[in-house]
């Protein structure tokens, strides 16, 4: 690097978003992520001991995947490459290889190429790295927002570890924001800054597990507040809803009305009332509610009060909780407007509640019924000898699929759990039900 190279690499690093600035040189300094980066995990190992073998991190944004990538670059004695794969070409990673092949070959020393969103690469560009990675040419450090088993060459990931990054909790992130208040170095230290308690709260709550949003929010508050009467520049909350551009909405997690919009939100799904729905599900987002959170919600109401009437709303419940994990706010917002509204408008019925709540009442209070001999296993060594499995009459023998035989303890003959509502794909339950246990009275094989 020549001087005016470095002149320009200077001047980037003081202009720089504060997020850049604040990044994590050590391995120790890095906040959140303890289940991969406690001391006694592998990946702080491998860091630590400058022993790391091919990565791919994989997590939402803001999480810190490229800051690790850093805290590598920092303390491992390979040289270390990085290029972005949004930009990226064939002809860069062979300018990478040409040089990887030569540390090697001449200095025995090996090379880290660190590649930013990944899964942008295509299969053919994916493959080419393959054999250098294989061969130990290049020790591959990937970071990706999407999934890599859906994203990501199979063999890569064969020859690969795999670390998840977890959005940052909400203590990580006053963890942070008061860091960039306080480090007069490369955060915000020289400004004299003090911020509010509920501010802060409000910040890291908004921030969604999001370091660089939450980082970039305190920065704009503290560079646009002019100073008060005793000198300091004070972040309250109207500056921290002025700075994000968002209104704080009163939603204390902890207190009551947090459990009285949830409640409403899901009373709103059971009582088939889409526009309720709507209304309760952003007044939660736009405070800031977790999404994973949102998501078991939605998941347990298409369980507990749509059931088999729809049994899609599950599906599509589920389906929209590992959207939103892949893809975070603000995106995952339609997301979740959309299968709460699926749920909202499905057919209601509770029965497999009902089934589950009495069925549990019977192990409750009469314990471990015997199963019929019958239905028992007959394979193990002896159990025929005990007459186990003798009897059974097997289903798929018999007319619709279906014969008449004992399959409840002999305690509870005749006992109904679940019993399908006049609702929704439930009357095709019923009706199903109803007609192949008629026409088994009628007798006959298929």
């Amino acid at each position: 690097m020549d001087l005016f190279e470095m002149m320009e690499a200077k001047a980037k690093e003081s202009e720089s978003p504060l997020a850049a600035r604040l990044r994590p040189k050590t391995i120790d300094e890095v906040v959140g992520q303890q289940h991969i980066l406690a001391k006694d995990k592998l990946l702080y190992r491998a860091i630590k001991a400058d022993k790391l073998s091919s990565v791919i991190f994989y997590g939402p944004p803001g999480t810190g995947k490229t800051t690790l990538a850093k805290v590598i670059a920092n303390t491992t004695k390979a040289e270390f490459c990085q290029i972005n794969a949004t930009i990226a070409g064939k002809k860069d990673m062979e300018d990478v290889v040409a040089k990887a092949k030569e540390n090697l070959g001449m200095f025995s020393k090996k090379t880290i190429l660190f590649i930013d969103e990944i899964h942008r690469f295509n299969k053919s560009q994916q493959d080419y790295l393959l054999p250098f990675v294989e061969d130990g040419t290049i020790v591959l450090i990937g970071a990706t927002t999407e999934n890599p088993y859906f994203e990501v060459n199979g063999a890569l990931l064969s020859r690969s570890a795999i670390f998840e990054l977890k959005l940052l909790t909400k203590e990580d992130i006053k963890t942070l924001i008061m860091r960039a208040i306080t480090d007069k170095d490369n955060g915000l230290g020289g400004f004299d800054a003090i911020i509010d308690d509920d501010a802060l709260d409000f910040l890291a709550d908004l921030a969604g597990g999001d370091a660089r949003r939450a980082l970039n929010a305190i920065e704009l508050g503290v560079m646009t507040t002019e100073r008060s009467e005793d000198g300091k520049i004070h972040i309250t909350l109207p500056v921290a809803e002025e700075c994000i551009q968002k209104r704080a909405v009163l939603f204390d997690k902890n207190g009551d009305n947090h459990y009285d919009t949830i409640s409403a939100f899901i009373k709103s799904m059971r009582g088939s009332d889409p526009d309720a729905v709507a209304y309760y599900l952003s007044k939660m987002m736009y405070a800031g509610e977790s999404v994973t959170f949102i998501a078991r919600r939605i998941m347990i109401c298409a369980s507990e009060d749509v059931g088999n009437a729809d049994p899609q709303a599950l599906v599509v419940a589920t389906a929209a909780a590992q959207a939103v994990e892949r893809v975070g706010y603000p995106e995952s917002q339609l997301i979740l407007m959309q299968a709460a509204i699926y749920v909202a408008c499905a057919p209601k019925s509770n029965a497999c509640t009902v089934a589950l709540e009495e069925s549990m009442k019977e192990v409750e209070e009469k314990g471990n019924l015997a199963i019929p001999t019958h239905l028992q296993d007959a394979h193990y060594k002896g159990a025929a000898k005990l007459g186990h499995g003798v009897g059974y009459k097997y289903a798929h023998d018999y007319k619709n699929h279906y014969v008449e035989q004992q399959y409840l303890p002999y305690e509870l003959t005749g006992k109904e759990f679940y019993r399908p509502t006049g609702n929704g794909y439930e009357v095709k339950i019923a009706e199903h039900l109803k007609k192949i246990k008629r026409e088994a009275k009628e007798g006959g094989e298929k």
